[in-house]
Formats: C-alpha cells, sequence, structure tokens
C-alpha cells in the first residue's frame, strides 16, 4: 500500500503575501534602473565614456529582467491544476535562467563594442577622452546600487524567491562592474587623452564581471529543471527521520526530486512487520510526513509505500 501527502501550507510560492512582496521590489528595480540607464546612457555619450554606455546598457538590460519577473510571478504563482499537478514553481526557476543567459549576452555585446574601440585606436584612431560627469554619474551608481542589492537580498531571502536573489546578484555584479568604470575614468581625466584607451579596456573588464556573475545566476537552474533531488544532507536527513520511528525496519528507493527553486518531492518504500494493520500502516505513513515536513518545511510532498519485511519479527 502507499500513502501520498501534499503539504500545500507549506508551499512559498502559492502564497499572495509573496508574490506582492515580489512585484513590489520588481516594481522598485525597474524603477531605479530605468533611472540609472538614463543617467548613464547620457553621460557616457556626453562625457565620451564608453565605459560608462557599457554600464548603461546592462542597467537597460537589468530594467528588462525586473520586467520579465514582475510579469513572471503572476504565473508561477498559480496553484496547481489537472494539467499542472506539481504547480508552476518551475516558471520562477525558467526567468531566473533567463535573467542570468540575458546579463550573459549583454556582457558579450560590450565586450565586442569595447574590442572594436581598441581595434580602431590601434588604427590610429582617435577617441576622445571621458569628461568628469561619468565620474560622478557612475560613483552615484554604485551606491544606489549597493542599496538595491541589499534590498533585494534581504527580500529573497526572506520569501525564498530564487528570481529575486537572481536580481539581488545581478545588482551586486553591477555595483563592482561600476568601480572599473570610476578607475577608468579617472585615470583619463588625470593623464589625458593619450590614456584613453584606458576607457575601453575598463568596458571589457566590466563586460567579464558581468559575464562571471551571470554563470552564478545559471548554474543552479540547471539542477532544478534536470530535476536534481535533495543535497546530500538533506538526504541524510530525510533518511534518519524515517529511521527514528520504531515501526520502521528499514526502507528503500528513497527518491526526491525539485518541484521548484526549493521545494521537493519524497518517495520512499518503507519495510515494516507483515502483520502490522491497514490502519496502523496509515497511521505511521502519516507520522512520518509530518515528522519530514516538520523538519524540512521545503518538502511539500510525500509519498510512502508500505512493504511488509520479509523477515519476522
Amino acid at each position: 500500500m502507499s500513502n501520498r501527502a501534499l503539504n500545500t501550507d507549506h508551499l512559498h510560492f502559492d502564497s499572495t503575501s509573496v508574490l506582492a512582496e515580489v512585484r513590489r521590489v520588481s516594481c522598485l528595480g525597474i524603477g531605479v534602473n530605468f533611472l540609472l540607464a538614463a543617467m548613464k546612457l547620457f553621460a557616457g555619450f556626453v562625457g565620451h565614456s564608453s565605459v560608462l554606455i557599457a554600464d548603461g546598457v546592462n542597467s537597460l538590460s537589468d530594467m528588462i529582467t525586473g520586467v520579465v519577473v514582475l510579469v513572471g510571478s503572476r504565473f508561477w504563482g498559480q496553484p496547481a491544476d489537472e494539467d499542472h499537478p506539481y504547480g508552476h514553481a518551475k516558471i520562477e526557476t525558467l526567468i531566473t535562467l533567463f535573467i542570468g543567459v540575458s546579463v550573459f549576452l549583454v556582457g558579450i555585446g560590450l565586450v565586442y563594442e569595447a574590442v572594436e574601440t581598441l581595434v580602431q585606436l590601434a588604427q590610429g584612431q582617435q577617441i576622445v577622452s571621458p569628461t568628469v560627469l561619468p565620474l560622478v554619474i557612475a560613483s552615484l551608481a554604485i551606491l544606489i546600487k549597493y542599496g538595491l542589492y541589499r534590498r533585494f537580498l534581504y527580500i529573497g531571502m526572506k520569501i525564498k524567491s530564487t528570481a529575486v536573489i537572481a536580481n539581488a546578484r545581478d545588482y551586486q555584479s553591477d555595483m563592482l562592474a561600476s568601480l572599473p568604470a570610476v578607475v577608468a575614468v579617472s585615470f583619463c581625466l588625470l593623464l589625458g587623452n593619450s590614456y584613453a584607451f584606458l576607457d575601453p579596456v575598463g568596458a571589457i573588464v566590466v563586460s567579464v564581471m558581468i559575464m562571471y556573475a551571470s554563470w552564478d545566476i545559471v548554474r543552479p537552474t540547471f539542477r532544478i529543471l534536470l530535476d536534481g533531488g535533495a543535497s546530500h544532507e538533506q538526504y541524510r536527513q530525510i533518511a534518519d527521520t524515517i529511521l527514528l520511528f520504531a515501526a520502521v525496519k528499514n526502507f528503500e528507493k528513497l527518491k526526491t526530486r525539485h518541484i521548484g527553486p526549493t521545494a521537493l518531492a519524497v518517495m520512499v518504500h518503507v519495510r515494516v512487520d507483515g502483520t502490522m494493520s491497514v490502519n496502523d500502516s496509515h497511521e505511521l505513513t502519516r507520522q512520518i510526513s509530518q515528522k519530514l515536513v516538520a523538519n524540512d518545511p521545503n518538502i511539500i510532498e510525500v509519498t510512502i509505500h508500505i512493504e511488509p519485511d520479509a523477515q519476522p519479527r
């Protein structure tokens, strides 16, 4: 016999308050990134700074990913239905993957532009050294991005949203990426037009940092989308919890799979005394399910198959 228990009380992505928080911080990010992108692009073009233009394009991509998270949250928060019995949580994982890939592609495009500028310099073309305006805007952007990073990371950890945390990591990379912009423009201002090549070099550094940050965003999504199971630590905890019950003689075929960014489904075959009644075995599976969920709220579904033990007591 088997018993299947679905713990809908612990579906973090099914909470109206959580989704409202995701949408609220997403709107905040969209607004701030729009403002930053406008400031950086204006200062980059007027102030002759390719590194700040690169930073501005990155802020523009952040605004777009913010819109994607805002729209996507309306879908991943939908409850399970007949066609999707495990819910729609993997939409959040797909959005996280989209953010990471988008950030990587932006980085590639910015590297191309910077290398093209360096090639033009090598061919004898002259570029104008940046003015002080890009330096001021880049410095201001670092402070704003730091505030966004801290806010999004706090909210993402609080509501366990990988999409919000991915945005936070992106803001962290943006903040760090603005540092080369400050350094490159500062040296160009101090040393003059003969060192204007430092500006596109800084753009390349910014782009490489952006691409590296994208890998940190993308990597965790592979395990989830490929139906990866629990971590070794979670697996041991599940096994230890099952063996806590005296009526359990042994277990086998313990399997887990990710349903969403953090949610887990557990299936296991439990061996008990062959003389155990149906009522007692049903009660045992109920208690095991409750204990597993109590120890790890990320477990949202437990399926337990009862098998008679081959050896009598």
